[in-house]
């Protein structure tokens, strides 16, 4: 039986261990992320790159429900018709604690113009979820998620990095993945970009 170079080797197992970032700790099966796994020592620095889709090639963004910070519970076709920002991110994430308030003062200036932004609390207590929000006077609303069923339902992009975004255009689709902190001078261009489609 061939073995395959040591190089090739090390790519395939960083490539793996990169996709499944995310997702490590699993205890529960499939379907669940351990979130005792995620504190700073569990952090997965994403590089900060961002990857633009072109219309042509952008596909359906996956259906998916979930519950608010506070219990409420939520459905993702009351997205319907907006540009949606669905940012992954949790209180022991360090480049969140920069991101987060940077994203929620973007809102307030897009809010009007048809764009919904929606944070995703992954590997996280919903007493520090709750109380990063309430403490940085977060303007948008965030999902409580600690099983990671929301990421999952993106496995076809996963969100492998803490913090990473995920846009979505006016039809549900998929526009933007960037993993890793991203910043209003990032957000800004794209979320203009997206609004001025039609």
């Amino acid at each position: 039986m061939a073995v395959a170079p040591p190089r090739t080797r090390w790519r395939a197992l960083l490539g793996a261990v990169l996709a499944a970032a995310f997702l490590a700790g699993c205890s529960t099966g499939k379907d669940a992320v351990d979130q005792a796994s995620g504190g700073e020592n569990g952090f997965v620095a994403g590089d900060g790159t961002g990857k633009v889709i072109p219309v042509a090639e952008r596909k359906a963004g996956p259906a998916f429900q979930g519950r608010y910070l506070g219990g409420e519970s939520f459905d993702s076709a009351s997205l319907a018709g907006q540009v949606v920002v669905l940012n992954f991110w949790g209180s022991w994430c360090a480049p969140c604690r920069v991101e987060t308030p940077e994203f929620s003062k973007v809102y307030e200036r897009v809010r009007g113009q048809g764009v919904q932004f929606l944070g995703v609390a992954v590997r996280d207590s919903e007493q520090g979820a709750q109380a990063f929000y309430t403490n940085r006077k977060i303007a948008f609303r965030s999902l409580f998620d600690p099983a990671g069923k929301v990421a999952l339902a993106f496995r076809a992009i996963p969100p492998s990095a803490i913090p990473s975004t995920v846009i979505l255009d006016k039809h549900g689709r998929v526009a933007d993945v960037h993993v890793g902190t991203m910043l209003s001078g990032d957000l800004q261009p794209v979320l203009a970009a997206l609004v001025a489609e039609s």
